[in-house]
């Protein structure tokens, strides 16, 4: 899951984003309103979590634009500002959810997930499948012929884009992109080791193995 954050206290930020990597979110973090906005314009992202104060274009003031745009993008306001006029002028300018400082890392996490949740059900299947492998996104199960597999936030993660994209050779640089950050050395082997570690719980106990390596190309979930 890719998640936009705009807060420009460097504590809150590094506490937040910290959390979400360990539960297997890719965030993609700015001070910026701006910054903020232009990524929400040219970017897809599960949802987005804006604080209200800024400096320069305040997250009301991208939120209300992403809005007025029709941009469907679920979005929670952080804020230190707590009385019932804020959090009803932040929903009545198209937030999705309102949470104020201070608050707790897991309350912040199951309010995205449940917002998370919320779009998928309006625009998504709630499973993907392929073949004998059926992924449930809303209990996060994953089964191979209806055995359950445990996996960790990024091996989930990096099987759901094999899911969404079955047939489709994704690079290393996708994998890089989409399941870590963008800043991650595109020569480091973590992704080798993910898909490994991966292979081993989806195909290590099945004779018909449904993850393949192209040298030199990527990684294709196929028959």
């Amino acid at each position: 899951m890719k998640l936009l954050l705009l807060e420009d206290d460097p504590k809150v930020a590094d506490f937040i984003i910290k959390g979400l990597r360990e539960a297997g979110f890719v965030v993609e973090h700015t001070t910026q309103g701006e910054i903020a906005l232009n990524l929400a314009q040219s970017e897809e992202y599960d949802v987005a979590v804006l604080d209200v104060m800024v400096p320069g274009l305040s997250g009301l003031s991208v939120i209300q634009t992403l809005r007025e745009q029709k941009n469907p993008i679920p979005v929670l306001i952080l804020s230190a500002k707590h009385t019932l006029k804020d959090r009803v002028s932040g929903i009545e300018l198209g937030a999705d959810d309102y949470l104020t400082k201070p608050f707790s890392f897991t309350e912040l996490l199951v309010r995205v997930q449940a917002l998370i949740r919320r779009n998928s059900l309006n625009t998504e299947p709630t499973t993907l499948q392929y073949a004998d492998l059926e992924m449930n996104l809303l209990s996060r199960e994953v089964f191979r012929s209806k055995h359950l597999l445990q996996l960790q936030p990024r091996e989930f993660s990096l099987l759901e884009y094999f899911l969404r994209y079955p047939g489709r050779v994704l690079s290393k640089t996708f994998i890089l992109e989409h399941v870590w950050d963008y800043d991650f050395d595109p020569q480091t082997n973590v992704v080798d080791v993910l898909v490994s570690r991966l292979r081993s719980k989806v195909d290590r106990d099945f004779e018909t193995k449904l993850i393949h390596t192209l040298r030199g190309v990527g990684y294709v979930l196929k028959l």
